[in-house]
């Protein structure tokens, strides 16, 4: 009887009371932890549920985490300050179980999701995966000028083209690794001037179940939109609004926005102004159980981001087989396909809503079309997005990376 797999997973947060990142980073600890033997080296967060009892079939190693005043929340978040002193703990603590003769088949480490910090795991003695990475996309030219209210620090990520190309320590622990995930095919060419071992496409979103099925859509009821995300420029919310206003000949669409941020307030001016805001409810910040309302209402997911690393309301969307209307680029550009909705290019804002209002006006019209691309959402979202095939798929990565050492040594 073969032995499970000895795994010792990294990564700075993991808490299933969290949203994005460290909630994501929670799915795929517990999901791994029941098909393998697993070892999580992690950050305690103030205030929050202690880790290891979110994990009791885990082995959970905590450190306490590096904080800084709650009004400096957003930066913390991109900048991560305290991941050297979190890197450090780590290769510490790695060395010391090398010492105490501990053995890990396989060294993952989850997060940070962000292209711009190298891994304590290089030089390690273990074999090592990295990711899956997201983020460092650009922003199109033709928005730059909208998006001139992001905070200072947002555009520190424009250093991380030169680090890829010129720091060694970033470098040289992505050319070490045994394989490279990137949550879209994006991650790999914004890599390519780095020598890696592998490389391979890998949402960091699973979903557990798909929702039920809806029912046939009455073709003379009105055409439900539905935008959810934070309310900044990126998302795309200003361009859902001013594709409304060339659909105002359709007074049978209409559009559902959630989530709360400093993009609310000048879409719902901006709606004021182009003569729409009787057919867009913005219902700001909602409770988990609202939203899935508005999922299981929706005949549409408008989601135009255009800088998007992976988008887990994307997956969310198919989950409920909502045809999806989104950038082509990033991964929702990966993800969002002919079976399952449309694309369009962010040129200018003016082109852009243009050409997302062309894809809801041709669905409005043909109702079978839109029933095939509901059915192919619900498709896409069991083939990529349910747990049971992503962990065959990782599990299968470390197989090969495995079996590769042993013919290596041979």
């Amino acid at each position: 009887m073969n032995m499970p797999l000895k795994l010792l997973l990294i990564a700075g947060n993991v808490d299933a009371t969290d949203v994005g990142e460290a909630r994501n980073a929670f799915e795929l600890v517990h999901h791994l932890g029941k098909i393998a033997q697993v070892t999580l080296l992690t950050q305690q967060r103030v205030g929050r549920e202690d880790t290891q009892r979110q994990l009791p079939h885990v082995e959970v190693i905590t450190f306490p985490e590096f904080t800084l005043p709650r009004k400096l929340e957003r930066i913390t978040a991109m900048l991560k300050p305290g991941y050297p002193l979190f890197a450090a703990r780590v290769r510490a603590w790695v060395a010391q179980a090398s010492k105490q003769g501990r053995h890990f088949d396989i060294a993952h480490q989850l997060t940070p999701l962000a292209l711009r910090y190298a891994s304590p795991l290089k030089d390690c003695g273990i074999p090592y995966v990295l990711g899956p990475y997201a983020g460092s996309l650009d922003t199109p030219q033709g928005f730059e000028s909208e998006c001139g209210s992001a905070p200072w620090f947002t555009h520190l990520r424009r250093l991380d083209h030169w680090r890829f190309a010129h720091d060694p320590w970033l470098r040289e622990s992505y050319a070490k690794a045994e394989c490279v995930l990137g949550v879209a095919p994006y991650v790999g060419r914004i890599l390519q001037g780095i020598p890696l071992k592998a490389f391979d496409v890998m949402s960091e979103i699973g979903i557990d179940t798909l929702a039920p099925l809806h029912q046939p859509r009455d073709p003379n009821a009105p055409l439900r939109l539905l935008h959810v995300g934070r309310a900044v420029r990126t998302k795309g919310l200003r361009d859902c609004v001013r594709a409304m206003a060339l659909l105002k000949d359709l007074p049978h669409v209409t559009l559902d926005q959630a989530g709360r941020g400093e993009e609310l307030e000048i879409c719902r001016r901006e709606a004021e102004r182009l003569g729409v805001a009787d057919r867009i409810r913005f219902h700001g910040q909602l409770t988990r159980t609202e939203i899935e309302k508005l999922y299981e209402k929706a005949d549409i997911f408008l989601f135009p981001s255009f800088r998007e690393p992976s988008g887990s309301v994307i997956f969310e969307a198919l989950r409920h087989g909502l045809c999806v209307v989104t950038a082509d680029r990033g991964g929702p550009g990966h993800v969002i396909d002919e079976t399952c909705g449309k694309k369009a290019d962010p040129v200018t804002p003016e082109i852009y809503a243009a050409e997302l209002a062309a894809h809801v006006r041709a669905l409005a019209s043909d109702p079978d079309q839109l029933a095939a691309l509901s059915k192919g959402a619900r498709f896409k979202a069991e083939s990529i997005g349910l747990w049971p095939g992503k962990l065959q798929r990782l599990m299968a990565i470390y197989e090969n990376i495995l079996t590769n050492d042993k013919r290596a040594a041979a």
